[in-house]
């Protein structure tokens, strides 16, 4: 089991055959045995296997694929993946004891890296690789924000989060739940909303439902627009959501004509703006 924040593990890297499952793949969360789920850490265990099996489904997992599970606790995605027989299977975990369960059920099939998600290095994904996860709530925004950004060899993701983190990712323009993480993960990706999951799937139960999301590799890819300007821009932007552009933008030392000059109209609030409009904004130098 490697710990830390990875160092030792080379993204690039395949395995010399595919990974078979083992008798223990497919684990259960014994709540007579293991330890008290973690509340610091966001731990709620996935219970139904049915559920379980979509969101696995929905990766498409081929057997030449190297697949990323972030957070895999008592194993409820990782056993339905390893029956998929990928090339390659990497789990990021930051319990210690479900780190070591983990290893321990995987004899040997699966790597698994002691480490927090949030710090991981995820610009060293450049070759292809799918990423999987039930992600804790409180960490799942600034997760997939870094996730999506960086890892340029994404070729697929799914991700259960909170309902209202969901709806966010996938919202448009005009929707009230569209905002700077809406645009920056739409820069990046395509998020695509595949269902939701009740509370009562979970030990212990949350309060809020789930929702589970697929992400492809948005068309066109970060040469449209610089990332570092991209985040200013969304910065000054939403951090006053409610105010018109024109507003912003002589507010940051600009001119309203500069936003007229890129067919933006003064009035407008952020919040009206498409991915595309955002992107111009960004290389205008105006933030």
């Amino acid at each position: 089991m490697k710990e830390a924040r990875g160092r030792s593990f080379t993204a690039g890297r395949r395995s010399s055959g595919p990974v078979r499952p083992t008798g223990e793949a497919r684990s259960s969360f014994a709540r007579e045995s293991a330890p008290r789920p973690k509340r610091a850490l966001g731990q709620n265990f996935l219970q139904d296997a049915n559920i379980a099996g979509k969101i696995v489904r929905a990766l498409e997992i081929q057997p030449a694929d190297s697949i990323l599970e972030i957070g895999p606790g008592a194993g409820a995605l990782t056993g339905i993946v390893l029956e998929q027989t990928p090339a390659r299977l990497v789990l990021v975990e930051k319990d210690r004891h479900w780190a070591g369960e983990r290893m321990r059920a995987g004899e040997g099939k699966v790597s698994v890296v002691l480490a927090d998600a949030l710090l991981f290095p995820w610009e060293r994904f450049h070759k292809p690789w799918k990423f999987l996860g039930n992600l804790p709530y409180n960490v799942a925004s600034p997760l997939i924000w870094n996730l999506l950004s960086l890892a340029s060899g994404l070729t697929k993701a799914v991700f259960m989060v909170q309902k209202e983190v969901g709806v966010r990712l996938a919202a448009g323009p005009g929707e009230d739940a569209y905002g700077a993480l809406s645009v920056w993960v739409q820069s990046f990706s395509r998020p695509r909303l595949e269902f939701f999951v009740p509370p009562q799937v979970f030990f212990p139960r949350p309060k809020v439902d789930s929702a589970v999301l697929s992400f492809v590799p948005a068309r066109g890819g970060i040469e449209t627009f610089s990332p570092s300007a991209l985040a200013r821009t969304l910065h000054a932007c939403f951090q006053k959501r409610r105010k018109q552009l024109g507003t912003t933008v002589r507010a940051a030392g600009g001119d309203t004509r500069q936003l007229e000059a890129l067919d933006i109209d003064p009035g407008l609030r952020p919040g009206a703006l498409t991915v595309e409009a955002f992107h111009l904004l960004s290389l205008s130098g105006i933030f």
